[in-house]
């Protein structure tokens, strides 16, 4: 084969159940995909099955995979389709026996390997620290005849050079070949994100596209390119947009590192080669850095939250007195954190009464659960008649829960054991890059011409630009991207560091960098520490960055009445 095709049925623990078998069974004569890939981990992830595995240590990775390959197995067997997932989580050998298990109670020939050496000693108190992984120990699996490859922590990339460089036979310093493979798998990686999922732009087609998107597909080539496409007869769309979209969601700058090459995002072309299908490339890869990343996930203490109702008139005054009166009956034992929020979706003379109301949200945090359990729950409840009038909460008051914190360390390659457990059991080390560059910043390519003054207008930023955002860790990104080479002559010079802080007043005081990438017509802001210690602390009220992109956008710009 010249061409490998990879697909793409999980973007999370918790995606569409449906998919695997959509995915196995989709593509019509001449276009059955090769490999079938599901990515179910995430930071948050992490600290689940983590808790999970206290309760019982057998436990760790995604049951959900085990559930759908009850079927799966037997479709991929009849397909020749082989399966690579890192569904695995905490505990991949432990997904393989499960596996090997159901294979021969369905009386399947299936060969199960899987990756280890992810999982790192845990310090200073982590519940789970987990180095990522490149492609090269599920290449071996491939190898060596695997059917399905389980993996725990490995890049999300790594689920597609993996295969690459088994089919391909690409060397270890093929890193062109390698950097087009990480940015192919990047933009599957998150399922239907790279079909029409969460698309800025999604206004401009049919509603019917975007019901039910079909997840992606890449057609990989010897050369490192790729093309995006989906199964024939499935709904979404893949266009420039939507592959531009998936490409900056959760990136940074021009170098994109990972432990088999660093991908340079700046080089990526894109060009439509006809209806639902993209080329990717051009791509140029780097030696990869002499460390890995590591995923540390702990525990961080405890938390809960009320969110009190406020209709009508006296929306401040009201929020002031219920303040108060919670100050006071928290004053015997105060939470280590208490954090208001008041969110004005109220509107005046209003003719329901949701839309005269407004929230007023409570977050506490402690170290210990007292604090946050009883101590809280009972100072809601008792001034239910006692406080502002119209006195109602959203949700009775519950206990306390653990909230998790994610961390991120690097340590050298050489000290992570990156093993392939063969189908028979035969356990192969895989070496570490024998090259290695650390990562230096680029400079910031030349902007385009400005274009000629003229007449303007004043409307949403999002008239014009698309936008993704997205968390690692505490930090944000959000990218930003238009579709002419008139509108990026605008956006390049008026989106900066300083417009976008006038733009989004919550990222005063956090260091933010932007990273100018203009083969893709788009810029990439980092915010740094927006999410405080990442999505499982639930810092703010969108933590994952989801929407900071869509806010963005909303935001009023003065536009060139010419790409108006």
């Amino acid at each position: 084969m010249t061409v490998l095709r990879i697909g793409n049925a999980s973007g999370f623990y918790g995606d569409r159940f449906d998919a695997v078998r959509e995915m196995l069974t989709g593509g019509g004569p001449g276009g059955a995909i090769d490999v079938l890939t599901g990515d179910y981990l995430a930071e948050l992830t992490m600290l689940i099955l983590g808790r999970d595995q206290l309760k019982d240590p057998a436990a760790g990775y995604a049951k959900t995979f085990l559930r759908q390959m009850e079927e799966g197995l037997g479709l991929a067997h009849d397909r020749g389709i082989r399966i690579v997932t890192n569904a695995g989580g905490l505990n991949p050998a432990g997904l393989a026996d499960a596996l090997r298990a159901l294979a021969a109670k369905l009386g399947l020939p299936t060969r199960v390997a899987h990756v280890e050496g992810d999982r790192l000693p845990a310090a200073d108190g982590a519940l789970a620290a987990n180095a990522y992984l490149g492609g090269a120990g599920i290449a071996a699996c491939l190898d060596a005849g695997a059917d399905v490859v389980v993996t725990g922590r490995v890049t999300d990339a790594a689920l597609v050079t993996g295969p690459a460089q088994w089919h391909f036979g690409w060397g270890p310093e093929e890193y062109d070949k390698l950097a087009g493979a990480v940015v192919a798998g990047h933009v599957l990686e998150c399922g239907t994100q790279a079909t029409g999922g969460n698309y800025a732009f999604f206004r401009e087609h049919d509603p019917e596209v975007f019901r039910r998107p079909g997840f992606p597909v890449a057609e990989l080539h010897a050369d490192g390119s790729a093309v995006v496409t989906k199964h024939p007869g499935t709904g979404g769309l893949v266009d420039i947009g939507t592959v531009t979209a998936q490409l900056l969601y959760e990136t940074a700058g021009a170098c994109y590192p990972g432990p088999d090459v660093t991908a340079r995002l700046d080089t990526a072309r894109l060009t439509r080669e006809g209806p639902d299908r993209v080329r990717i490339d051009g791509v140029r890869g780097e030696a990869p850095p002499p460390t890995l990343k590591v995923g540390l996930s702990r525990l961080g203490g405890f938390r809960n939250e009320v969110v009190f109702v406020l209709t009508g008139l006296d929306i401040e005054e009201k929020a002031a007195l219920l303040r108060a009166q919670v100050a006071d009956a928290l004053v015997k034992s105060p939470p280590a954190e208490v954090r208001w929020e008041l969110v004005r979706t109220d509107r005046p003379d209003a003719d329901t009464e949701e839309t005269a109301s407004a929230l007023l949200r409570l977050v506490v945090r402690d170290p210990a659960p007292e604090p946050v359990g009883r101590a809280l729950t009972g100072a809601a409840i008792e001034l239910a008649l006692a406080s502002y009038p119209g006195f109602h909460v959203t949700a009775p008051p519950g206990r306390g829960a653990p909230y998790g914190v994610f961390g991120t360390a690097y340590v050298p390659a050489a000290d992570v054991p990156h093993t392939a457990v063969l189908p028979d059991g035969t356990r192969v080390p895989v070496p570490v890059p024998s090259r290695t560059r650390v990562l230096e910043p680029v400079p910031e390519p030349p902007l385009p011409e400005p274009l000629p003054a003229g007449p303007v207008r004043r409307v949403p930023l999002g008239r014009v630009a698309g936008a993704r955002s997205g968390d690692k860790g505490g930090d944000a990104n959000i990218g930003v991207w238009v579709r002419t080479e008139e509108e990026w002559r605008w956006l390049a010079h008026t989106l900066t560091v300083a417009r976008l802080r006038e733009l989004l007043p919550e990222t005063a005081g956090l260091a933010v960098t932007r990273h100018v990438l203009p083969r893709l017509r788009a810029l990439n802001f980092t915010v740094a520490g927006i999410l405080g210690e990442g999505v499982a602390s639930q810092a703010r009220f969108d933590p994952q960055a989801k929407a900071l992109g869509e806010w963005l956008r909303s935001r009023h710009i003065d536009v060139p009445e010419e790409l108006l």
